[in-house]
């Protein structure tokens, strides 16, 4: 028998710490998690930073699905070290942002010219896992709380390497979400008046929005006093305390008695997205950006739905164009007109992220960022 000298290269699997859910509700670990080369399509990023999004908690919490066990994180940026066969749009020593709307091109979203729907977007097809061969749940097709992640290539966004990794990364979630939701999906302008209800990470972005879009009156609406703090250092020219006044007639109240241009609903619950339906103007729109959960419904006068006019919208990722948004919007941080180091609270290790989560809980942070 005749023995071919045509060698097959061997995979080469990358040895690393990553930060695993194993059960629903159970505090995370930090596993060894074997993280493959990198196939057809598909590209090895080094994690430099990640942030804690509210997304990695409902994961661990079971609220998205039960495919335990789950790599969790991100919403992170880091430099790219390989990539796979077919790979054109990124290289190795890239420095780019992951993000999780990987958009296919080919779906009749991305046909009609609307990417930012994509209706196919795309991940990594080969699977890291835990040491023991165990197959690992990237959250959001990502799982960023890890020294190294393999993503589909589309997932990477070249970005400016001068902005730096807690920044940039922040645009993988949470802030890209509420910037969006008033830039894409509210198309606030010059001169609109703007309420965000909810003034954690994502809302609180929303009003680093409206501010740079130019609107006069930005109202943030919040329970908490810290978070309300924070609003009016990103922005808002007026605060409300829902726990001490009608959040409804405070924005009325606030903007000539007419109700906001746009209300974005950044808490995503039936009672906060009554009050967004009712605090706009006629013929104003409202933005939902807040994540319900399954279980939530809402009901409302159709007579109002129709003789108040407007648009009630959904806002997905801040209906973002990754390769659009990213470099504009650090860009922007970069000349100065865009704070996004505002929303970086601390700065943590890979062994510190369930202390994040509580901290998270007590709404104590906007954002804690992992750095590797």
């Amino acid at each position: 028998m005749r023995l071919s000298n045509v060698r097959k290269e061997a995979t080469v699997v990358h040895e690393v710490r990553g930060v695993v859910a194993r059960s629903k509700n159970a505090p995370v670990s930090i596993e060894t998690v074997l993280v493959p080369d990198p196939g057809p399509g598909e590209a090895l990023v080094k994690v430099q930073a990640c942030g804690v999004c509210h997304t990695d908690l409902h994961y661990r919490e079971g609220g998205i699905n039960d495919d335990f066990p789950f790599l969790l994180g991100h919403e992170a940026a880091g430099v790219v070290e390989a990539v796979g066969a077919g790979v054109t749009e990124v290289a190795p020593g890239d420095y780019v942002v992951l993000n999780w709307r990987a958009v296919c091109g080919q779906c009749r979203a991305c046909r009609k010219g609307k990417p930012w729907y994509c209706f196919a977007t795309h991940n990594a097809k080969q699977k890291m896992t835990l040491a023991d061969g165990t197959p690992l749940s990237p959250a959001l097709g990502i799982g960023a709380f890890i020294e190294k992640t393999l993503v589909a290539a589309g997932q990477c966004t070249k970005v400016d390497p001068a902005a730096p990794p807690e920044v940039a990364g922040l645009l993988g979630c949470g802030v890209m979400a509420g910037l969006g939701a008033v830039l894409n999906t509210g198309a606030v302008t010059r001169g609109d008046t703007v309420a965000v209800i909810g003034c954690g990470g994502v809302g609180n972005a929303a009003i680093a929005g409206a501010r740079l879009a130019g609107a006069t009156t930005i109202i943030g609406v919040d329970l908490d006093e810290r978070k309300l703090a924070w609003a009016r250092q990103l922005g808002a020219t007026h605060t409300v305390n829902g726990a001490q006044a009608d959040v409804v007639e405070s924005i009325r109240e606030l903007t000539g008695g007419f109700g906001a241009d746009v209300v974005v609903d950044a808490v995503g619950r039936p009672e906060t997205y009554r009050q967004a339906f009712y605090a706009r103007d006629l013929a104003g729109t409202v933005v939902l950006v807040g994540v319900p959960t399954p279980e939530m419904t809402l009901e409302l006068p159709l007579l109002d739905v129709f003789g108040r006019g407007g648009a009630l919208k959904s806002s997905w990722y801040g209906d973002c164009l990754p390769s659009r948004d990213f470099p504009t919007l650090l860009g922007l941080y970069l000349q100065g007109r865009l704070d996004l180091a505002a929303f970086v609270s601390e700065k943590i290790g890979l062994d510190d992220v369930e202390e994040a989560f509580a901290k998270m809980g007590r709404g104590e942070v906007l954002r804690s960022v992992v750095m590797l």
